[in-house]
């Protein structure tokens, strides 16, 4: 089996991950799913960020949370610590921003994972309402992703059904909440899973991530990952196999 690649954070070998640039270059390269973060700022404004603190990716110690839209776009998320001052200024994107840019690359997916953080600051109900009127223009194209169960059933019930769960464990637990929750993804660390178990059957699609090597990419497919998550995503797909599951997005 061949997997369909899934871009980790966009473009994140090559690019300040979580940015727009990041994203737009997977899907020039050919990416069909690309996978952001998203946190809320002040206003409660979901925003693309994997932590939230500016600290590792913008040099800068300030919360993602007592800041508005107007204040943020006073900060460059361009990761200068280990990208150096390549891509400054790279302001921080609005998920309406990000989601804007798919309307250009029709038969590409937005995996969109909603941070625990902001869960646990904001409230469940504030934070999912927040995301869901952001996505709903879009919803079909959107995959909403999280560690947090509750947030994606609280996504169905609101009439999201597109779901992903990502797995903090490989285990005897997770498998039984997997069963109830039956989610259309599952989400893994694929190095939480020894090499001698099996992956989960079931109604969902296992994506794995983050893997750089084309051979484990396809080692991992051939166990049942579907799809494969990477940070290198023009990299993996000049693959002659894996480039077979690419997008052309003309």
């Amino acid at each position: 089996m061949i997997p369909v690649l899934v871009a980790h954070r966009g473009y994140w070998a090559r690019y300040p991950e979580n940015t727009l640039v990041a994203i737009e270059a997977a899907l020039r390269a050919g990416a069909c799913v690309v996978e952001f973060d998203v946190q809320l700022c002040a206003e409660r404004t979901p925003v693309l960020l994997h932590d939230d603190n500016l600290q590792r990716t913008a040099g800068i110690d300030a919360s993602v949370f007592a800041l508005d839209p107007l204040r943020l776009a006073d900060f460059s998320v361009h990761e200068p610590d280990r990208l150096g001052d390549m891509f400054e200024p790279q302001p921080v994107a609005m998920l309406s921003q990000a989601l804007a840019l798919f309307e250009h690359y029709p038969a590409a997916t937005a995996m969109v994972e909603i941070k625990q953080e902001s869960i646990d600051h904001f409230g469940l109900e504030s934070t999912m309402d927040a995301l869901l009127e952001t996505i709903h223009p879009c919803a079909g194209r959107c995959v909403l992703i999280a560690y947090h169960t509750e947030a994606l059933v609280y996504a169905r019930a609101c009439g999201h059904h597109r779901i992903g769960w990502v797995l903090d464990a490989f285990d005897s637990e997770h498998h039984a909440r997997a069963s109830d929750l039956r989610p259309d993804y599952l989400i893994c660390n694929y190095n939480k899973i020894a090499p001698e178990d099996k992956l989960w059957p079931g109604a969902w699609r296992w994506m794995l991530y983050d893997i750089t090597d084309a051979g484990t990419a396809l080692e991992l497919a051939a166990r049942g990952a579907e799809l494969i998550e990477t940070r290198d995503i023009a990299g993996l797909l000049k693959h002659p196999r894996l480039g077979e599951r690419g997008c052309r997005h003309d």
